[in-house]
């Protein structure tokens, strides 16, 4: 997963550096592995800063004012299955045609038939084994047919609805050719979120495209709305034109995005993240309830410790800090701890434990989430089927492996409603590890072997860590 922005300013005296470092920082619980941002000044000159790291540790004052220009765009990265080498730390950058910029959130499911077409029919060098990298390529490669000394917004129309056509998988993203505009785009299938906003300025209007509505409102963008799924949208100091290139009739929004990775305050496809987490704690309160039946005897509820994506490394130091804070809660006590999901059953594994050792007489384990028991393909690097700890397994054997005495799930259905409910609009969702059913109809078993040995390493890639956001279910069970 990862997070993008683009950005354009009405007075072209201005610098859109500042804004774009803030975008970033507001978007840094979307990728920590790398940040990046590319500016356009005079002349169409490009600036860039760009390196592995947090958004802090890659920028100082020093670095941020040299980026110079009135447009650009930003990246921060989540880490990858493959490479996290500096070569890989995006905004991305072609010359040829017209000096295109590029960055990207999600992942593609035929990259592999991509590389081989861009290398041996379009003749251009991939560097990387980042997705982004290939559609920049591809992008710039279908631009390069116009053979136009100048590009103008039907080119660039023309050779998104292209793209659209070459591309299969999820993805939303923003690019700027340089001393142009900028331009973003999103997935037929609206699988990675993408929004835009505008803000009145004494110059006219400034424009800006982000991974996320919380980064639009916080810098004081206004009207702000979603990019629809296959609609492209061309930015320069003169217009805006938006336009959907591509239809599609399995329309489905990624559902992680509102079970754990966007933020609570953020809006996507007009659905409030906070209230959806509220509805899937009530919803899994039901659940909970019906699960225990008559042996319900659950003395407290106690919501796994947030233990920060950005230090995962430090997981077990915070947790046992945060748990032996409440260990009055635990002694002698049948307790229920609420996670967002259990992924590879590890992290579950030892919090259990630990609530033991506190003195715990029971401990149950619910998840806000289904039982994950398949990959992630388009965007959410999850462990391999083998990996994870539901895949061959049933709930009873779930919690005999983590350790509990009982697992509850969050119910497939429930879930999808919790969210829905919301913007009924919305008919499915990409649900696909849980059950297995992947919107673009192109992921079968001998796709699935090649993750499985490692023949993949999409850009926007990363591992899951622990975060609760279940309130609901809390107030539920504490009121």
């Amino acid at each position: 997963m990862c997070g993008i922005s683009a950005l354009i300013l009405a007075d072209q005296s201005a610098a859109a550096c500042p804004d774009l470092h803030e975008s970033l920082g507001l978007l840094q619980h979307r990728g920590q592995d790398a940040a990046g941002i590319v500016t356009s000044g005079p002349k169409g000159r490009l600036f860039q800063c760009k390196g592995n790291g947090m958004v802090r540790d890659v920028f100082n004052e020093t670095q941020l004012s040299g980026l110079i220009g009135s447009l650009g765009i930003g990246h921060v990265r989540y880490p990858t299955a493959g490479s996290s080498s500096i070569t890989e730390a995006q905004p991305f950058y072609v010359n040829s045609p017209y000096g295109i910029v590029f960055a990207h959130n999600g992942n593609l499911t035929n990259a592999d038939e991509l590389r081989v077409f861009l290398d041996k029919i379009a003749h251009r060098h991939i560097n990387t084994d980042s997705d982004s990298e290939l559609l920049l390529n591809v992008l710039a490669n279908n631009l390069q047919k116009t053979g136009k000394f100048r590009v103008n917004q039907e080119d660039i129309f023309t050779a998104i609805k292209d793209l659209y056509r070459q591309i299969r998988g999820g993805y939303a993203c923003v690019a700027m050719i340089a001393g142009y505009g900028i331009v973003g785009f999103r997935d037929p299938h609206g699988i990675r979120p993408l929004v835009i906003g505008r803000r009145k300025t004494v110059a006219g209007y400034d424009y800006m495209l982000a991974s996320e509505s919380v980064v639009l409102d916080s810098l004081g963008f206004t009207d702000v709305e979603d990019v629809k799924p296959g609609e492209a949208i061309i930015i320069t100091q003169d217009s805006l034109l938006r336009r959907v290139l591509a239809v599609s009739d399995r329309i489905a929004p990624c559902i992680f995005e509102y079970v754990y990775f966007a933020r609570q305050d953020s809006i996507m496809d007009g659905i409030s993240v906070y209230k959806a987490r509220l509805s899937m704690g009530e919803a899994l309160a039901d659940q909970v309830t019906k699960s225990m039946g008559n042996e319900m005897d659950i003395d407290v509820v106690i919501p796994v410790p947030d233990t920060s994506r950005v230090a995962a490394i430090q997981l077990r130091k915070n947790v046992r800090r945060k748990l032996n804070a409440m260990a009055l809660e635990f002694s002698g006590k049948n307790v229920l701890l609420v996670d967002d999901s259990i992924v590879r059953g590890t992290t579950s594994k030892e919090i259990i434990q630990m609530a033991r050792e506190a003195g715990a007489k029971k401990v149950y384990f619910a998840s806000c989430a289904p039982a994950i028991r398949y990959p992630n393909v388009y965007g959410i690097d999850m462990p391999t089927r083998t990996e994870l700890v539901a895949h061959g397994r049933d709930d009873q054997q779930v919690a005999e492996e983590i350790g509990a005495d009982k697992v509850i799930y969050q119910d497939l259905h429930d879930l999808v409603e919790s969210v829905r409910k919301f913007n009924p609009a919305i008919e499915k969702f990409d649900t696909s590890v849980f059950d297995k059913y992947y919107v673009t109809g192109d992921v079968d078993e001998e796709y699935m072997a090649s993750l499985e040995q490692g023949g993949r390493s999409g850009d926007s890639r990363g591992r899951l860590s622990i975060d609760s956001d279940c309130v609901g279910l809390y107030n539920s069970f504490n009121r």
